[in-house]
């Protein structure tokens, strides 16, 4: 996600120290630390900071509300960033299994020993979470693991990416393998920085039903949203 809301921080006009960089197989990372703030740069472009986990909050709730009341279901979440999906999931005893797939080692490392550390410690030793090291477009399309919610928090949303290759996650053939990784009846929740009627358009010839989506309300501009599908009982 490389969105940010407006908080008490943003008058603060210190300059970022950086805590960690790293050069991990999709370039450079880099931890920073801006007044209370922990933010995530990769290849000099801003990925999410602490400010704010609205919408991680809200996609996690929107799949298991959009579930068919299935107990224990699996979700995977689809970026660990700073945690905030995880947490939230975590923090809810209806959600079973919790498998989080993400591609940047240097940033597992900071959840499991480094400053993210003091956000993610507990929700790591939940014995229902699982980290899987992996490149989200390369695991739906390749893993036989089934899950009853996928969501996904993976650069800008369909229309506005700008790491090369995640672009592929929101095709036609991504979209198709999400729709292979769900059990019957599960829910694909998408984070995106704009709404996009394109893209809800691609989830129903990839064969969902019940599109949808919910907005995000933020301070100015446009909404950020979660789009929801589902996969055919």
């Amino acid at each position: 996600m490389s969105t940010s809301y407006p908080t008490p921080y943003d008058t603060d006009h210190t300059a970022p120290v950086t805590l960690d960089r790293r050069e991990g197989p999709f370039g450079e990372v880099v931890l920073r630390r801006h007044g209370a703030l922990l933010q995530i740069i990769a290849n000099g472009c801003f990925l999410m900071d602490t400010s704010d986990g609205r919408s991680e909050r809200l996609l996690v709730d929107a799949a298991l509300d959009a579930l068919d009341g299935r107990r224990e279901p699996h979700v995977l979440i689809g970026g660990l960033g700073v945690g905030f999906s995880l947490a939230h999931a975590a923090a809810n005893p209806r959600w079973g299994r919790i498998t989080v797939v993400e591609r940047e080692p240097a940033i597992i490392g900071w959840h499991r020993e480094g400053p993210l550390a003091e956000l993610s410690r507990s929700t790591l030793a939940d014995p229902r979470t699982e980290i899987v090291e992996a490149d989200l477009v390369s695991y739906v399309r390749e893993s036989a693991d089934t899950f009853d919610a996928l969501c996904l928090d993976i650069d800008n949303g369909p229309d506005w990416t700008v790491t090369e290759g995640n672009d592929n996650l929101y095709s036609p053939v991504g979209l198709a393998a999400c729709h292979a990784r769900l059990t019957p009846g599960g829910v694909l929740a998408v984070w995106s920085a704009q709404p996009s009627a394109n893209f809800e358009g691609t989830l129903r010839n990839a064969g969902f039903q019940s599109v949808r989506t919910k907005e995000i309300p933020v301070v100015r501009g446009v909404p950020d949203v979660v789009h929801l599908a589902v996969r055919a009982a």
